[in-house]
């Protein structure tokens, strides 16, 4: 998989948050990219301008790299070997593997040096199955 991943990044900001406020659940999971029930609230990622007009703290906006990849949800090895790559380079990720694509959110200041680091394992990958 991770031979194949084409790394692509979205465009926009995005920013992780929660809240067990319902008022704003609501209105948040109408706009949210993802949505993830947690024991302590519910947690989503927004659009940068969504999340500021919630209320939410948007202080740390991402950037989100698709993998083009259609990922198997029983595949093994894909996120294990994209946070190691970047890890190596100390750039933190927070991965969201949905149905189709895994999707990779990384501080928005370090988003093309991630895309380099994806692009430089996808091509070792490639030349490894050589």
């Amino acid at each position: 998989m991770l031979a194949g991943m084409k790394p692509a990044p979205c465009a926009g900001s995005y920013v992780f948050s929660s809240s067990t406020d319902q008022t704003v659940i609501a209105a948040a999971k109408e706009r949210a990219l993802a949505v993830f029930h947690e024991q302590e609230g519910v947690s989503f990622v927004l659009a940068k301008d969504h999340a500021v007009e919630l209320g939410f703290d948007a202080s740390m906006p991402l950037s989100c790299i698709v993998l083009g990849v259609y990922s198997a949800l029983d595949g093994v090895g894909l996120t294990a070997g994209v946070a190691i790559a970047l890890a190596e380079q100390g750039i933190p990720c927070n991965m969201i593997a949905a149905y189709h694509h895994d999707n990779v959110f990384v501080p928005e200041e370090m988003k093309e040096l991630a895309l380099s680091v994806l692009e430089a394992l996808q091509e070792a990958s490639r030349s490894s199955e050589d």
